[in-house]
């Protein structure tokens, strides 16, 4: 496929590093040196659904195309206030779209399986546009009083509309089934029958060890695909990577060995929003008009699982 639209959303509320230490014992000068980010854009009193609808409007603007021209609809979601039904299902209703539509959970590189399954359902015949919304609200999965993981997160939303072309390089996906590594539980409603002793916590995360995986997932992955895509670093123009944390970029472009400015990076300003990362960055690089036909973006992303995974996709 083709990605022709992009469009991405974010909360009003920008939250600082000096607000942050207010009640936390942080500060900017410890924040930065650890992470590069200044402020992320929190939700407040946005609902999650309003967010994906308003990113996948301007990627539908983008790209041409309405509501109804879209044949399938993929949503990457980790938490929302929704049980069921599906968030892929509150934004459908939002957009008045009637097409199949499906959530995933693949946490940060959710934007990247979803292309993949787009992928795939081109080639089975079955779509001939489809919408992904990567739509999160990690802060809402925090304890704030954690400063550990409360400062790395913000929300919002980012999405692209594809069409028929032959722009998907490659992707590669893989895992590392760890789930101790990054977690978070809730205790679901009781019955009368359950026994066992359950717990709840917000989000935990061993941070070094995630930070290796990251780095080695990153590297290995993409030179791995751009040797069985036939292409070499060479042919990248731009590399997409998920924004986690900058000295993990910083570490992935070392590794690689290649320019800074293949790197282009939103994290000082959004924080890590999981999947919908990648997306936004996509395209705010979209809107400022820092692409052009041909080029070579090379996306890359790495979470929970733990998942990793990578694209080649030309523009």
């Amino acid at each position: 496929m083709k990605i022709i639209g992009t469009g991405s959303a974010l909360p009003k509320t920008i939250l600082t590093n000096d607000m942050l230490s207010r009640f936390l014992d942080t500060s900017d000068e410890w924040i930065v040196p650890r992470t590069g980010i200044k402020t992320r854009h929190i939700i407040t009193d946005e609902q999650l659904e309003d967010l994906g609808t308003r990113a996948a409007l301007k990627a539908m603007e983008d790209a041409g195309v309405s509501p109804s021209e879209i044949d399938y609809f993929i949503c990457s979601n980790v938490v929302n206030e929704y049980i069921t039904p599906s968030m892929s299902c509150i934004i459908a209703s939002k957009l008045g779209m009637s097409c199949p539509c499906i959530d995933i959970n693949c946490a940060c590189p959710g934007f990247i399986f979803a292309l993949d399954i787009a992928e795939n359902r081109y080639k089975a015949g079955e779509a001939k546009k489809i919408l992904i919304v990567c739509a999160e609200e990690p802060t809402r999965m925090c304890d704030w009083s954690d400063r550990s993981t409360c400062v790395l997160f913000g929300d919002g939303a980012g999405a692209v509309v594809l069409g028929e072309g032959d722009n998907i390089k490659g992707v590669k996906l893989n895992s590392r089934p760890d789930p101790e590594k990054i977690w978070q539980k809730r205790i679901l409603m009781k019955t009368p029958f359950i026994s066992k002793e359950e717990s709840e916590n917000g989000l935990t995360m061993k941070g070094r060890e995630v930070f290796r995986f990251a780095v080695g997932a990153s590297t290995t992955e993409v030179e791995s695909l751009l040797k069985s895509v036939g292409m070499t670093k060479n042919d990248v123009s731009y590399y997409m990577i998920h924004q986690a944390n900058l000295r993990i970029i910083d570490a992935i472009k070392q590794q690689l060995g290649e320019k800074e400015e293949k790197f282009p990076t939103n994290i000082r300003d959004h924080g890590n929003s999981s999947s919908a990362s990648c997306p936004i960055l996509l395209d705010e690089c979209n809107r400022k008009g820092m692409f052009k036909e041909g080029d070579v973006l090379v996306f890359s992303a790495f979470g929970a699982g733990l998942l990793s995974a990578a694209a080649i996709v030309r523009w």
